[in-house]
């Protein structure tokens, strides 16, 4: 992923905060299609799966700010490196708090089972959504590894997608809601789930931006595709 530098060590260090980042992002990415899989298929086991894999993704997270922080002090790396590593640290937070989206969606899939409304209700859109939100997470973790700007920048045009998605399940629910009010509390977790996949497709968006950073030495935080786009050429 990154060029090769005088200091070996440097280098070792590198890949070493690479891999660990790529490890928690696999673990994340685990946690995403476990629980969109707990929902389709009313799995409590899936859902503790889930459910355990948290420890371990907030773990990763400690150690590779740790590690990000000794190599910062011994190696005082300057530009693109500095770039890269500070670009790490944010990512690492992205990969941490979609964790914590899939912990929320587990816990509210388990309340959905446990109420036994979970049959009735219209998870379709959801889980398209959801495959949406996970493939992004996907994506997003292979620009990085190759420093990809340009499937960076066609990840951001596809977190709308999941926006609309959001949007129109919202109004669904609202139907429902409305036609039968015995569907309003599993209505409601649907409704929490669905914005817990909307900020997972945010957090992939986050880490797209991130690797615009590392590659370009801009932040595009904020900012408009066009300027982008005129950005990355």
């Amino acid at each position: 992923m990154t060029e090769k530098h005088l200091s070996s060590q440097f280098d070792s260090d590198l890949n070493r905060v690479s891999s660990q980042l790529m490890e928690m992002g696999g673990l994340v990415e685990t946690q995403i299609q476990r629980a969109v899989s707990a929902l389709a298929n009313y799995s409590v086991a899936l859902i503790n799966d889930v459910l355990d894999t948290e420890e371990k993704v907030d773990a990763l997270e400690v150690e590779i700010d740790h590690a990000l922080t000794t190599v910062i002090a011994r190696r005082q790396p300057a530009a693109r490196d500095l770039r890269l590593l500070l670009a790490i640290s944010k990512i690492t937070t992205n990969l941490e708090r979609t964790g914590d989206e899939a912990y929320k969606i587990a816990k509210r899939v388990k309340s959905i089972v446990e109420s036994g409304e979970s049959r009735k209700m219209p998870i379709g859109d959801l889980r398209l959504a959801s495959d949406l939100a996970a493939g992004l997470i996907h994506r997003v973790l292979d620009a990085f590894a190759r420093l990809d700007i340009v499937d960076a920048v066609a990840i951001l045009k596809e977190d709308d997608l999941i926006d609309q998605e959001f949007k129109g399940f919202t109004r669904k629910l609202i139907t429902y809601m409305m036609e039968d009010p015995r569907t309003i509390s599993s209505s409601l977790d649907l409704l929490f789930i669905a914005k817990a996949v909307e900020r997972i497709g945010d957090h992939a968006k986050n880490i797209a931006e991130f690797i615009i950073y590392i590659v370009k030495g801009t932040d595009i935080r904020h900012s408009s595709l066009t300027r982008i786009e005129s950005v990355i050429q």
